[in-house]
């Protein structure tokens, strides 16, 4: 085999595999880990919120183990007790005798850190756990005393015996369980203890012991290199050498194709053949299950195979392959390398990948080449499902060969099939071009076939690494396009300033110039905007068939920020029931001033004019105002079904669009807005924190908490700062959120009244919701003694969480912030619960009805 793509490398293999590492991190150990801890969280809800089951659990037990002798009872656990002892110790011996002394380092490892989990959990339900869940975990003796919640003798045991394997060998296993039994069946009829602390101990054991074994590795048991070659022979091959390439796998799709060696004989052509073992199988675990999870109408192969299906299945598919006509390498051999790995061996075909292959060589009769080996494969309803560059083989003739068949699929769908066609056109677009990767297609399936594909034509739908190739490409073309702007801006200075200075030169000259440079950047923008691969495909694909559906097909079952959005609304609806339940909301409810409700509707209703400012404050365009504040009006709609932090954003920028600002100067116009929103939100926070600190001291200086959050959010600066990844992260976001502000700002800077509009605008916003927040606690309890710049933080700091929480219009978030935060102030929890959900209510839920129709109205209208 010929080197193979960028960033591979070959070692010759002579007995030993040279580069195995001494440990390996299993993605079934995090699993177990996982399933242990997820076990225990609902052994405890069950305790906590089912207690009469609990109790009738424990009664059932002692009325059935009550007529059991007590010499039994203590015998039983005297013998339990020293096997509990001797078992462990017997094991290590016997592993010592093995020279396996690894696993019993990291059995006692596990011991340890299970014992200070059980202390701990010891110590949590004695002290702060629920009553139900202290009831149901402990049980009163005869002095009465409460037993222990966690055995912390068993939970060290069973993660030691877990940790070392013990349960992998019958023998010690059967010992394992009858000693559990015993136990168990001692301490549960002695009434030493509860059922539920039986199965929280066992849980704590077994999940400790996974999570070391996650933690420090497993020992490593893929086949060596010695192991391939006795494989071999035992098949009837006599090897004499084993080159290994090994590619470096850049996804978790690649990650599991398999160890590949060039293995020559005594005598016969070279073979190829693939090693798949346990530990490369499970590589990308976590990314299958999520694709399974997440993805609608699309059969994935299952996250969990044996080895012997995956050797099934690539076999399979390798037949069928070339009975279908397409090139594939030919399987001759399989076999098993001991109980976990297989081999499989193929003829070997040499070549390089197109990958690898330079551009000059990249003809359009290998892009045909390529799709007739589709054709071939789709004929027989065949599903490659991973054509990218290093899977697409071309030999010394120019022949093309399809390889790592192995995550294809027998009997496709339409949908599937669809999606190699779009794969296929992106993957030979990256290195041909979108228009020669399309002819080909075209020449090749037919038009029709091609169009079909552009609703699949989807990042979501596109192989992992391909994604990644097309997030580079475009954080590239980015950056081209900001090199652009700001080459153009400084020619246009530098020729501004080459000019001979007129001393009469007015108010017109200076605005004429500054437009000229405005006019430059904006060519020069359009100029080096670039359209990214998928569009142009598309755009190539409709040439042919303009009536093409291009809508892109829904294939997300659910999507991350879906995920994200019901993890936190449970987590929040939970805080606000128990809040509720807590505090007695109807004696403040009874006791209310209507009148304050009165003026903080007055204040929710001031806040749309200023919202209305604070946008036509950053856009020199004129557009009237009382239809902005329709928009804003508007948006209350809007923010009932996205979150908060996005959807004002867009219907902003598409209102802007549609009253005649281009819409590139439309999003500088809401980019600029929420840059200076941020800086107003956290120049307000810092402001009205250092004076509720100074109200608690007797000097001007601020209280030890404003110092404290002050430095907390100088340290996290630093952290974000410092780390490449978190930097990297925040320096995108901020740059595609705020792209093209500058320009932007020179524009409203030449207009200073637009500017202090924009700003006014942003303070009567915030003074409107400070006040209306006041209303509200003052309706509940008119001798409040709050300050208006404690209200200020309160409300600023809640705004800060709701707009950060993926949920609509942070429901949840907000009325959790904002409850805690004026308890903490000092308010009760009953005024402070039902002030909140006054506020609430006028600031979002009421205006929801409003703001629908206001949302109909502009869109028959078309204004939005």
């Amino acid at each position: 085999m010929d080197n193979g793509p960028e960033g591979s490398h070959i070692d010759r293999v002579s007995g030993d595999e040279p580069l195995l590492s001494a440990r390996v991190h299993r993605p079934s150990d995090l699993v177990r880990l996982l399933v242990g801890v997820l076990g225990i969280i609902c052994v405890l809800a069950i305790a906590a919120f089912a207690h009469g089951t609990a109790s009738g659990l424990e009664e059932d037990i002692s009325k059935g183990t009550g007529q059991t002798p007590d010499v039994f009872i203590k015998l039983a656990g005297l013998i339990s007790s020293i096997a509990v002892l001797i078992l462990p110790v017997a094991f290590a011996i016997e592993r010592l005798v093995k020279r396996d002394g690894l696993r019993i380092a990291d059995g006692v490892l596990a011991a340890v850190l299970a014992h200070g989990v059980a202390l701990a959990t010891d110590l949590w339900v004695s002290e702060s756990a629920p009553a139900t869940i202290r009831e149901a975990l402990t049980q009163a003796t005869a002095s009465g005393e409460l037993t222990d919640p966690v055995h912390g003798y068993l939970a060290p045991v069973i993660a030691y015996m877990t940790a070392v394997g013990m349960a992998r060998r019958p023998r010690w296993r059967v010992a394992l369980w009858a000693v559990l039994l015993l136990n168990s069946f001692a301490v549960l009829v002695g009434r030493q203890t509860t059922p539920f602390s039986i199965i929280v101990t066992v849980l704590i054991g077994w999940t400790v012991a996974y999570g070391t074994l996650y933690a420090v590795g497993s020992p490593n048991v893929r086949p060596t290199g010695q192991t391939l070659l006795a494989g071999l022979r035992h098949v009837g091959f006599r090897p004499v050498t084993a080159m290994r390439a090994e590619d470096v796998p850049d996804s978790a799709e690649q990650g599991d194709r398999g160890r590949r060696y060039l293995v020559t004989l005594e005598d016969g052509p070279p073979l190829d053949v693939t090693v798949v073992d346990r530990e490369q199988q499970a590589q990308g675990f976590f990314y299958r299950v999520w694709r399974q999870v997440t993805l609608r109408g699309i059969t994935q192969r299952r996250s969990i195979q044996s080895l012997r299906q995956a050797l099934e299945q690539e076999a399979l598919l390798a037949y069928a392959a070339i009975a279908a006509g397409a090139n594939a390498p030919k399987l001759i051999a399989t076999s098993e390398l001991g109980p976990d790995a297989v081999m499989l061996v193929y003829q070997h075909l040499g070549g390089r990948s197109l990958d690898s292959l330079p551009d000059e060589e990249i003809t359009d009769e290998l892009l045909r080449g390529a799709w007739r080996q589709v054709k071939a494969l789709q004929s027989r309803r065949i599903a490659h499902r991973r054509l990218v560059g290093d899977a697409i083989l071309v030999d010394r003739s120019g022949r093309v060969i399809l390889t790592d068949l192995r995550g294809g699929e027998i009997a496709a769908g339409d949908v599937v099939l669809r999606m190699d066609v779009a794969q296929l056109l992106t993957t030979l677009g990256l290195r041909a071009g979108a228009e020669r990767a399309v002819a080909a297609a075209v020449e090749v399936l037919g038009p029709d076939a091609v169009a079909d594909s552009l609703p699949l034509l989807q990042p979501i739908a596109l192989s992992r690494s391909t994604r990644a190739t097309l997030r580079r490409l475009a954080r590239e073309r980015s950056q081209r396009e900001r090199e652009a702007v700001i080459e153009a801006s400084h020619a246009a200075k530098a020729e501004r300033g080459a000019d001979e200075p007129v001393p009469s030169a007015g108010r017109k000259d200076v605005r004429a110039e500054k437009k000229a440079e405005k006019d430059a950047i904006e060519e020069a923008l359009e100029q080096a905007r670039e359209e990214d691969l998928l569009s142009q495909i598309r755009h190539q694909v409709l040439l042919i068939r303009p009536q093409a559906l291009v809508e892109p097909a829904r294939l997300e079952r659910i999507r991350p920020r879906t995920l994200v959005s019901i993890i936190a609304g449970a987590f929040v609806a939970y805080f606000l029931i128990s809040t509720l339940m807590a505090n007695d909301v109807s004696d403040a409810i009874a006791t209310a001033d209507w009148r304050w409700a009165a003026v903080a509707v007055l204040f929710s209703m001031l806040s749309y004019p200023a919202a209305a400012m604070s946008l036509l404050g950053f856009v020199p365009e004129k557009v009237p105002f009382w239809r902005t504040v329709g928009a804003q009006v508007a948006g209350s709609f809007v923010k009932l079904v996205a979150p908060a932090a996005i959807g004002g954003v867009a219907l902003n920028t598409r209102f802007l669009q549609r009253a005649g600002v281009r819409p590139g100067l439309a999003v500088a116009s809401v980019g600029a807005s929420q840059l200076f929103g941020l800086a107003s939100h956290i120049s307000l926070l810092m402001v009205f924190g250092y004076m509720t600190g100074t109200q608690h001291t007797p000097t001007l200086s601020p209280s030890r908490t404003v110092i404290a959050g002050l430095l907390t959010a100088a340290v996290l600066a630093l952290v974000v700062t410092a780390v490449p990844f978190l930097r990297r992260f925040v320096v995108t976001r901020v740059r595609s959120l705020f792209a093209g502000v500058v320009p932007r700002m020179l524009d409203v800077l030449q207009r200073p009244q637009k500017l202090v509009t924009g700003i006014g605008g942003m303070l009567l916003l915030t003074a409107a919701f400070v006040m209306c927040l006041d209303a509200s606690v003052r309706a509940f309890d008119s001798d409040v003694q709050l300050s208006y710049a404690t209200i200020a933080v309160v409300f600023l700091t809640a705004n800060a969480i709701g707009s950060a929480v993926p949920t609509p219009g942070g429901v949840g978030a907000v009325e959790g912030a904002l409850i805690a935060a004026l308890t903490l102030a000092g308010l009760g929890g009953g005024v402070a619960t039902s002030a909140v959900l006054l506020y609430r209510l006028l600031t979002f839920w009421l205006p929801v009805l409003p703001g629908w129709l206001f949302f109909n109205h502009l869109t028959r209208k078309g204004q939005l």
